[in-house]
């Protein structure tokens, strides 16, 4: 199967034959930087190779519509809790530049003790069933040519199914992971010992399938109560995950410390988390950064959140990062909308390509408050780690309660996580291996006693079975859906209308979910504009209406609402008049033009209107307006009689009349354009000059039953203007 852009991805298409899908690659594949990238009129030094598909920034028309990709890689994470969903989501966030998709949770896979064959929709957001992952490594796989670009997939090795899931991601082709036993131990009360034990197993078999791991360290500043005062701490979970990884076995390239700043504003955050990025790089030069945001302080303001993501940004951009992950600007409100995940990824994308070469301009002090503030958190975190090595270790540490406490070590707060040694889920279930334990299976941690057996299998156990389901995958037994009401079937069905007509409704989550926001500013105190918006929005025929924003702009002179409602209707898209997509000329092409010949316009607003705003906008250089490509204006202004506008386009030699007209009551504008055209007529010179008329209240096919050349309505611009005045010259004088 091949993408084509211009269709939808068929997800039946996606689903056929699965259980004969094979994953075409494993490992994860990092970007390569290119040195002096030349796009368009810019060269770029901290840019990858660009896309052979994607969307670029909106203001990117200015510029060629380049899109260069910065050499980070770009995740975003996807939680809709329906696969079938999440994968088109995928599609679009590749184009927008996401290389890491991450399938998380609104439950979490972590809240299964077991690996399911069933589908998690209604409980999590996280494809933990083999034909979920399968399914959108597959889609993945055709997404990434589309693209032109690896795309890694990404998931969680937790829990007590731990090993079980490693496995099944190794099979399934799954590039990236978090690992760490501690997230574990500390936020989940499993057992310690069954937590590391497995954890073990679960990074070997990582890292036979070259999957790159990132930690649960960052979960300690986002549960604390003073997040900024972990920091100690924080790097001595990450000290202890990272040594425990390679231990095991996994390349230190594929071991990634997950990295969140502490604070946000209006905290003096740069202040706090500089110093923090700084000592993480500096300790652990030898691993890989994933840089993220802070969820702890996001609330519903998706702005609030986009200006701490930035910051974030530029602390990744001065101490570098490996991979940069997003989080949704709708994360504080618990629902992640296909807009907001793109919206994420082009933030980062802006930010982080707008900064680039930031180290070749600034240089971060060596001496002072940062040098300082480093080497005391690296202290502080030193001396942690030599506390928990004499108080017996980190089993003894978590049961005394060192972990998560809100003081600043070697202060205590005494609100620290802890946990029993024998206490927890899976406590007594670890068993130790008789002498002759057997384990013929690729991938294994630990002793397999496979030489009484066969000393040539040392090496590769699984060769005494014909190879693991890890080698031959024809092994792997594949379990469809279970469920006869939960499964991608029946919700497919469902939505059967929707996918294989041309009936659309407007969704954020799930197709045909029929979700819509709105904006508003109510005049009031906040209490009363909730009840009043509720209202307002019930009255406009919403469903299910809540309200998801709320900002004070004064006590009591007003307050912004974000609502959210269903529609219960569809749109039949074939039954919608569409006007063509208006001409574009490039800015080079009419300028090209305009200098072999150049052309003489008048303009004014005509008859009794007093506006001038529009066609300002149309004309001015200032705002993008038909000057800067060097045609000459004549501006008369408004209330300008229409017999003085073709007057002075005689007087003036003019090529062209632009006349603006809003008011519109019994037609008078209509009646304007006619009676300038007539006007050209008496006077001879309508076969010499072109006339364009526009306003908010033109329609343009309209406008031209007057009479006149073209009619321009609301949303027209300057590049409008100019490609109609230069390619109505060429068709009035014969030329191609």
């Amino acid at each position: 199967m091949e993408l084509n852009q211009n269709e939808k991805l068929d997800i039946k298409e996606i689903l056929k034959d699965l259980e004969n899908y094979r994953p075409k690659r494993r490992g994860w594949i990092w970007r390569e930087q290119q040195k002096d990238l030349k796009m368009g009129p810019f060269t770029y030094q901290n840019c990858s190779a660009p896309l052979a598909n994607s969307v670029p920034l909106p203001s990117a028309k200015y510029f060629g519509d380049i899109d260069p990709q910065p050499e980070y890689s770009i995740t975003t994470e996807i939680a809709s809790g329906r696969f079938e969903d999440d994968i088109r989501r995928m599609r679009m966030a590749a184009w927008h530049g996401a290389d890491h998709i991450m399938v998380i949770r609104t439950a979490g896979q972590s809240h299964f003790d077991g690996l399911i064959e069933g589908t998690p929709q209604g409980i999590g957001g996280i494809p933990i069933t083999r034909k979920q992952v399968r399914a959108q490594r597959k889609a993945l796989d055709y997404i990434e040519e589309e693209v032109g670009r690896p795309i890694n997939y990404h998931s969680y090795v937790s829990g007590v199914a731990g090993p079980d899931v490693a496995v099944m991601f190794a099979e399934e082709g799954v590039n990236g992971a978090h690992q760490d036993p501690q997230y574990n131990v500390l936020y989940r009360n499993i057992n310690m010992v069954r937590s590391f034990v497995d954890a073990a197993e679960s990074k070997k078999i990582m890292a036979w399938a070259d999957i790159a791991q990132i930690d649960g360290a960052h979960n300690a500043n986002a549960t604390a109560r003073q997040a900024w005062k972990v920091m100690p701490e924080l790097m001595v979970q990450h000290a202890l995950n990272s040594i425990f990884s390679a231990k095991v076995g996994m390349k230190k390239s594929n071991i990634c410390l997950s990295t969140v700043p502490p604070t946000a504003p209006p905290a003096p955050c740069l202040n706090i988390d500089l110093p923090y990025a700084v000592a993480l790089r500096e300790l652990f030069s030898e691993y890989r950064m994933r840089a993220q945001m802070n969820t702890k302080y996001m609330e519903s303001s998706t702005r609030e959140a986009t200006v701490t993501h930035v910051l974030n940004l530029m602390i990744s951009r001065l101490t570098s990062a490996d991979i940069q992950s997003t989080i949704t600007p709708d994360e504080g409100r618990n629902v992640p909308w296909h807009i907001y995940n793109m919206e994420a990824c082009d933030t980062a994308k802006q930010a982080l390509v707008g900064m680039d070469n930031l180290l070749g301009l600034v240089e971060l002090k060596k001496d002072g408050y940062l040098k300082e503030k480093v080497r005391e958190l690296k202290e502080r975190a030193v001396l942690f780690m030599e506390e928990m090595l004499e108080t017996g270790g980190y089993f003894n540490s978590v049961q005394e309660g060192f972990f998560v406490d809100s003081g600043c070590y070697p202060e205590r707060n005494g609100d620290g996580i802890s946990r029993k040694i024998e206490g927890g889920v899976g406590v007594g279930k670890i068993f130790e291996r008789d002498e002759d334990y057997l384990a013929p299976v690729t991938a294994h941690f630990g002793y397999n006693n496979v030489a009484q057996y066969d000393e040539y299998a040392v090496e590769n156990p699984s060769q005494l079975i014909g190879g693991s389901t890890l080698e031959v995958p024809e092994k792997i037994v594949y379990i469809d859906e279970l469920d006869e009401t939960d499964n991608v079937n029946v919700r497919m069905e469902e939505t059967k209308e929707l996918r294989e007509s041309s009936m659309i409704k407007p969704e954020v989550e799930w197709l045909g979910d029929g979700i819509v926001q709105m904006d508003l500013f109510l005049p009031t105190s906040k209490r009363v504009a909730e009840a009043a918006a509720l209202e307002i929005g019930k009255k406009m025929g919403l469903a299910e209406v809540e309200v998801i924003h709320r900002e004070i702009m004064h006590p009591a002179e007003g307050t912004r609402i974000q609502l959210k409602g269903k529609l219960e209707f569809s749109i039949d898209v074939d039954q919608l008049v569409i006007p063509p997509e208006p001409e574009i000329m490039t800015d080079d092409e009419i300028r090209e033009e305009i200098e072999n010949k150049p052309m003489k316009i008048v303009a004014a607003t005509v008859g009794e209107d007093e506006h001038s705003v529009g066609l300002r906008e149309i004309i001015d250089i200032k705002h993008g307006g038909i000057e800067r490509f060097g045609i000459e204006c004549h501006y008369l202004g408004t209330s300008v009689p229409v017999e003085k506008l073709v007057d002075a386009a005689i007087e003036l030699n003019a090529d062209a009349i632009l006349a603006s007209t809003i008011i519109s009551h019994d037609g008078i504008h209509y009646k304007n354009m006619k009676r300038i055209h007539e006007l050209c007529i008496e006077k001879g010179i309508r076969d010499k000059i072109m006339i364009a008329c526009g306003g908010t209240q033109v329609i343009p096919e309209k406008a031209v039953e007057q009479g006149i050349d073209a009619g321009f309505g609301r949303g027209s611009k300057g590049v409008h203007m100019a490609t109609f005045l230069v390619k109505k010259r060429r068709e009035m004088n014969n030329e191609n």
